[in-house]
């Protein structure tokens, strides 16, 4: 098994919300700026962006591109803002305290 696969999946939700609050963007537009930091499959987004909207965390709309077809961009929601705002600290918390356990770890070598 792939840790580092199972720590992309855990933190994928994190990433793509974050990103929505910033700006409202289409799907390959997040795929592009989530794989400036961690590499990602297109193919692990889109499921993920219809479950955020099927629990009402952002809204989707079209816009004509000059590029093509039009795009669907998604937009969080307040009730997306909420759930971004927790998890963030809950993400935070898991960090310190996953980062102190590793630290007393290696003091005890």
């Amino acid at each position: 098994m792939d840790v580092s696969v199972q720590f992309k999946k855990g933190v994928l939700e994190l990433c793509v919300l974050v990103l929505i609050q910033r700006k409202d963007q289409y799907g390959y537009e997040l795929a592009q700026s989530i794989s400036k930091h961690i590499e990602v499959a297109e193919g692990a987004l889109y499921p993920l962006l219809r479950r955020l909207v099927n629990d009402n965390y952002c809204t989707t709309y079209l816009q004509e591109s000059t590029e093509g077809p039009p795009r669907k961009y998604y937009r969080i929601t307040p009730h997306g803002k909420s759930y971004l705002t927790s998890i963030v600290f809950e993400w935070k918390d898991f960090v310190t305290n996953v980062s102190n356990l590793i630290e007393e770890g290696h003091e005890n070598e």
